[in-house]
């Protein structure tokens, strides 16, 4: 019954971080004060300023952080949590006050998404200070996720979130077609199209769902295979044999009704998942909320690996965000103290983190915790937690780039041209010869 009452704590948590997404989040003054959006540093010796969104999932796991650090090492310590509407809010005060030459602006930390950060990096290197030196052990987490914040080797970002892709079946309707998860557990991509007709045929329901526009699939499938779509800075999506090949499934999917692809992200998440649409998820583990949602099929979800082209088990993670130090900080030992002792290695601040905001760690130790290891009861009472730790320990990392969501649209415009009838290499060209223009090769 215990096992029960905490796994729909859990859930209702995970619900609400999408939810409250934009609505204001109070906190108290000594670990989360997130009254005001303006930025900016204190004059207190232990208070520490923060720019973050989200008050059902970013700034929930801050406040665990803060009351973890003032309970066990600093009882004066203060975070103050300047609340943003998103992280655009972020992004746009980092180009502003670089542009000005000028970082006076900025709080000591900021919350920055993982694919943004080589970029922002790149055009404004002054505007961060590194967290090498800081007392963390970084083989404890996910070396794909430190790959977004490390540059030449030097280590800028602390994770927070973890992107592992989970690959979500509906049993009771994978049941009513004569198939368990395992048979959908390290399987080719051709072995899962074929069990997803015998799925449309006998449900209706597609077996995988996609925002068509935004589509992230080629990444997750990509990096599954541990390949990239970028090879030394470059595009490499002509004569790249992989690319092909998982186009061509993807295609393939769409063709046969086994892939829903959206006309957009609301209808992707509002009608394909809500809408009771498809007897399968693929994404990044953030999209748990979403499914949620639907609390008639609580019970009916379990979590597996990926398909892959050869039938390992695949692994890949999609979006994310980590924390940094500005060029504005000026007590940067107590900022990097704050994040190691925290977000670098207390299961607490993880535990609570979970509990309050739905934030799943990508630090390996935190998977171990009873809180990590309770069954959900959304999953069949699935620890899932624990298992998407584990899926982050195993997701290789892959070449990125600047360029990752201009990649990602024009090669999703190329697999709705081909599903149209185009040409596939003539297609794969063109997106190639656009993202070149992008990039100014």
């Amino acid at each position: 019954m215990k096992k029960k009452l905490i796994s729909m704590l859990l859930a209702g948590t995970m619900v609400l971080s999408l939810a409250a997404c934009g609505n204001n989040g109070g906190g108290d003054s000594g670990s989360g004060d997130s009254e005001s959006a303006s930025m900016g540093t204190s004059d207190d010796e232990n208070t520490l300023t923060v720019a973050a969104w989200d008050p059902g999932f970013n700034i929930p796991a801050l406040q665990a952080a803060a009351e973890d650090y003032k309970a066990n090492v600093n009882e004066n310590f203060v975070l103050e949590i300047k609340e943003q509407s998103g992280s655009s809010d972020i992004e746009t005060a980092i180009t502003t006050a670089a542009s000005a030459g000028n970082y006076e602006t900025l709080p000591d930390i900021v919350l920055f998404q993982d694919h943004w950060f080589a970029n922002y990096y790149t055009n404004y290197p002054d505007a961060w200070q590194d967290i090498n030196d800081a007392d963390v052990k970084w083989d404890d987490f996910s070396q794909e996720k430190l790959g977004y914040s490390t540059i030449d080797g030097t280590h800028y970002g602390m994770p927070v979130d973890n992107g592992a892709v989970i690959t979500a079946y509906r049993v009771d309707l994978l049941e009513e077609c004569g198939y368990t998860i395992d048979d959908l557990t390290g399987i080719t991509w051709d072995e899962f199209i074929e069990i997803g007709k015998v799925v449309k045929e006998k449900t209706g329901k597609y077996l995988m769902c996609m925002d068509g526009d935004g589509n992230d699939l080629v990444y997750l499938m990509m990096q599954a295979e541990g390949e990239s779509q970028f090879k030394d800075g470059k595009p490499y999506i002509v004569g790249n044999e992989t690319l092909k090949k998982v186009v061509e499934t993807i295609v393939k999917m769409a063709q046969e009704g086994v892939l829903l692809l959206s006309n957009s992200w609301s209808d992707y998440t509002d009608q394909a998942i809500q809408g009771d649409q498809v007897a399968g998820v693929m994404n990044g583990n953030w999209i748990i909320p979403t499914m949620e949602k639907v609390e008639a099929n609580s019970g009916k979800w379990e979590i597996t690996t990926m398909p892959t082209l050869t039938g390992e088990e695949g692994y890949a993670s999609n979006g994310g965000s980590s924390l940094y130090i500005t060029a504005n900080c000026k007590k940067t030992d107590l900022a990097k103290d704050f994040l190691a002792y925290t977000f670098g290695g207390s299961t607490a601040t993880y535990d609570k983190a979970l509990t309050d905001g739905g934030v799943i760690s990508c630090y390996a130790p935190a998977g171990e915790s009873e809180v990590y290891n309770q069954g959900v009861a959304f999953f069949n009472d699935q620890p899932i937690y624990s298992t998407i730790v584990e899926m982050g320990t195993h997701v290789q990392p892959v070449e990125q780039s600047d360029y990752h969501y201009t990649c990602r649209t024009q090669i999703a415009a190329a697999i709705i041209n081909i599903i149209n009838g185009g040409n596939i290499d003539d297609e794969l060209q063109l997106a190639e010869d656009q993202l070149n223009h992008e990039m100014g090769n």
